[in-house]
């Protein structure tokens, strides 16, 4: 062996590093400038990856997750039985929430005995990858297909979506019970 090591690429794209001395040229830079000065000059002249937000919307990816909701049933009660699955598979811990139990007369607002009375979710802690919407037995949690972004604020306060923000409309659940139906 002549003192170099061979290791092994995993991307296939291994260079082979030389410590030769630069020349007089090499050493003024000015080569490298040149170079700087005409990939800004090629960037120059192309489209603009800049759109104008309110004006321009951009397209989404197919893959894409948007704001949390939790469902309703076909009869409009909500799926949500407060077991916690959702918050511990939070990596973020955005996800709070307290269990109650349903008293006689809310069958027609809860499916099962227990359901959560305060349930919330911190939105600037929340990096909406999904893991609740996994976690959950009941298909409760989803992260909308809509485009709804979450609306900006300067309070904190307000990123703290609770279930008044979060529980689908009963109009939303109603109209989904009958395409279901109507299928």
């Amino acid at each position: 062996m002549s003192g170099s090591i061979q290791t092994i690429s995993l991307s296939g794209r291994k260079k082979q590093v030389s410590n030769k001395e630069m020349t007089f040229l090499e050493s003024l830079y000015l080569v490298a400038i040149v170079k700087g000065l005409l990939i800004t000059i090629k960037h120059f002249f192309r489209k603009k990856a800049t759109i104008q937000y309110p004006e321009q919307v951009r397209e989404y990816s197919p893959v894409y997750r948007g704001q949390h909701m939790l469902k309703r049933d076909d009869q409009g009660r909500e799926n949500c039985t407060a077991c916690g699955l959702c918050a511990l598979s939070c990596p973020a811990e955005a996800i709070t929430m307290t269990a109650s139990e349903r008293q006689k007369g809310e069958e027609h607002l809860y499916r099962e005995e227990k359901y959560a009375s305060v349930y919330e979710i911190n939105m600037l802690r929340c990096i909406f990858c999904g893991l609740c919407e996994e976690a959950c037995p009941k298909d409760a949690v989803y992260l909308t297909i809509s485009k709804e972004l979450v609306p900006s604020s300067y309070n904190r306060e307000d990123f703290i979506f609770g279930k008044d923000k979060l529980v689908m409309p009963l109009e939303m659940a109603m109209k989904n019970a009958q395409l279901k139906n109507a299928n």
